[in-house]
């Protein structure tokens, strides 16, 4: 009988500058905080939060997506593990709003494509994380 899953409930990416993610996150999808461990934290709340490893989670939906910032090298989608994470949203007009943000913060994007069963945009992270925004077809 197989595991029974439903959702999944985190994805965790591991990136090199901590900094750098958070702004570029925070930036283009806005997520708000679930998890980070406080600038003047004490000891009990280090080791509460021990699993951040100097990063942070934030709420996407009813799951939630974490960097961590432990990597000294750069993503592959070819090499065994990740292949890239899509976003979903409602709509080919919320793609098309998608595309203009990423435009007026100067990331590279391959436009909205058609893919038969919905439409993408795909785009990559400061630390080369192939990333995409898909949108079902109406």
């Amino acid at each position: 009988m197989p595991i029974p899953t439903k959702a999944f409930a985190h994805v965790r990416l591991t990136v090199t500058d901590i900094g750098r993610s958070r702004a570029f996150y925070e930036e283009v999808f806005g997520l708000p905080v679930a998890f980070e461990l406080p600038e003047n934290a004490d000891e009990e709340t280090k080791k509460q939060l021990w699993f951040l490893f100097g990063g942070v989670i934030y709420q996407l939906g009813d799951s939630l997506l974490g960097l961590r910032p432990v990597s000294d090298d750069t993503f592959t989608e070819d090499r065994t593990g990740l292949d890239h994470v899509s976003f979903a949203v409602e709509s080919r007009a919320e793609l098309d709003l998608a595309v203009s943000l990423l435009d007026a913060r100067g990331i590279e994007n391959g436009g909205v494509k058609d893919i038969g069963v919905g439409y993408i945009v795909e785009f990559r992270d400061p630390d080369n994380i192939a990333l995409e925004v898909f949108a079902p077809k109406e």
